[in-house]
């Protein structure tokens, strides 16, 4: 119909809106951080619980942090995606290039899920 865009355009439009936020958050979540710690008691002690979070689960994903990341990002589920999975392997110290690769095809392989998904490719086969 006329007043829809095509699947390939909602495609590539999900894909970059997902990644928009990704340098951002790589740029400013340890500031945010900081400024958290310093604040409100609630503040403080969301931040202190983030940190140790990613503390506490950074020596599990060392070896294949960037596969971990891919896959954290990639699986469509409540909580995870492009900006939880940033926010992550920025605690983690994981390098900017292999962070937004990682989230990069992440967000390709949650798309492409959601994609068949809307398709009704899954109920073919379920």
């Amino acid at each position: 119909s006329g007043d829809t865009l095509p699947w390939w355009l909602n495609y590539i439009i999900c894909v970059i809106g997902n990644m928009l936020p990704v340098p951002f958050i790589l740029l400013f979540i340890k500031s945010i951080l900081n400024w958290m710690k310093r604040g409100p008691k609630l503040f403080a002690k969301i931040a202190v619980w983030l940190e140790n979070k990613a503390n506490k689960h950074s020596a599990k994903f060392q070896k294949s942090e960037s596969v971990a990341l891919m896959l954290f990002v990639g699986i469509p589920l409540p909580g995870t995606g492009a900006w939880t999975g940033t926010m992550g392997a920025s605690f983690l110290n994981m390098g900017i290039k292999s962070t937004v690769l990682a989230v990069c095809l992440g967000v390709i392989m949650a798309a492409t899920i959601m994609a068949f998904a809307s398709a009704g490719v899954f109920s073919i086969i379920l």
